[in-house]
């Protein structure tokens, strides 16, 4: 038995599968980011979802063989002296598991939801952003994903930092009125009708500055809320411009791959993820495009592959209609 595990800036899901790629056991949990919450929040993530995965699999601990974490900000292992390598092994250690760990990028499980093919290009803009390029099914080429202070161009933070600024300055007369404001305003319970634009500048302000800054993305939604709005339609284009030169960096139209698109803002934005496809097919990209909801199942494919099995069509089809099924039965209780 094995365990795969997708551990994510929101939330973790972990797989126990067979070497046939059938996937046994299902388990959610909360973020298991290292970067983003900590090794405390990976520990508690990890033990959590991998004692569902288990549990739901009805194999006992002992039986795990492996396991393979895709986690962001990691390569193919994590150092000894790395803070995640604690928390990782007091997660397994919480769930009762004694088994090697191997830790893959997130970036790579994303691809590998979306295709077994062992080339490619891959995009994700969630709350952060990063493109890769894989060949020989491991990541050659890796285009920003430097974090909100020093990056992440295009992704969820940074349309929610430009539509807070956007706001900012509607209120002190900078830049033009925008329906942005209202919507941030009532988000963040501020009185937008009964005190003065100045007052409710100084609130925002003191409410933001409290946040830590990737809390920004979650003023991105407004972006996308006001059609025919100034302000707004500049940050999402600016977004999708930002995102397709993202991409551009890693493009070789030498691989003749897919382009795997995962993270909120291309499943959800129709537009950014056609302006990306224009951009891709514009340099020379000509592999289709898939757009994937998370990294569980490419984080199963890198399990077996590290366990020495080669997954073909057949078993990556298996290993997408196995995990639906656990997906399924986890949302009705069944």
């Amino acid at each position: 038995m094995l365990v795969a595990v997708d551990a994510g800036g929101s939330s973790t899901r972990a797989v126990v599968l067979d070497a046939t790629g059938s996937c046994l056991g299902l388990g959610t949990a909360g973020s298991g980011n290292p970067l983003s919450s900590g090794p405390e929040a990976v520990a508690l993530a990890l033990g959590d979802t991998l004692r569902q995965a288990v549990g739901s699999a009805g194999v006992p601990p002992a039986s795990i063989a492996s396991v393979v974490i895709a986690m962001a900000g990691s390569g193919a292992g994590v150092e000894s002296g790395d803070p995640a390598r604690a928390g990782i092994l007091n997660g397994l250690s919480a769930a009762g598991l004694d088994a090697p760990f191997i830790v893959e990028s997130d970036l790579l499980a994303m691809f590998h939801t979306g295709s077994c093919a062992l080339d490619g290009h891959g995009l994700v803009a969630g709350t952060g952003s990063a493109a890769i390029r894989v060949r020989g099914g491991r990541v050659e080429a890796v285009a920003d994903g430097s974090g909100w202070l020093l990056g992440d161009a295009g992704s969820g933070y940074w349309i929610g930092h430009h539509v807070v600024r956007a706001v900012v300055a509607d209120l002190d007369g900078r830049g033009p009125s925008t329906a942005l404001t209202p919507l941030v305003l009532d988000q963040l319970g501020i009185d937008s009708v009964g005190g003065s634009r100045r007052s409710s500048l100084l609130r925002l302000m003191e409410i933001v500055y409290e946040m830590r800054p990737v809390r920004l993305a979650r003023f991105a939604p407004a972006a996308f809320a006001v059609a025919g709005d100034e302000a707004a339609t500049a940050i999402v284009a600016g977004a999708a411009r930002a995102l397709a030169h993202t991409l551009s960096a890693v493009i070789d139209d030498r691989i003749d791959g897919p382009l795997v698109l995962g993270g909120s803002v291309l499943l959800h934005q129709a537009s950014i993820a056609a302006a990306v496809e224009a951009s891709f097919r514009s340099h020379g990209g000509a592999g289709e495009v898939v757009r994937v909801a998370d990294g569980i199942a490419g984080a199963a494919v890198l399990a077996l592959r590290h366990s020495g099995v080669t997954v073909d069509p057949a078993m990556f089809a298996r290993i997408g209609e196995s995990l639906a099924g656990l997906r399924e039965r986890s949302a009705t209780g069944r």
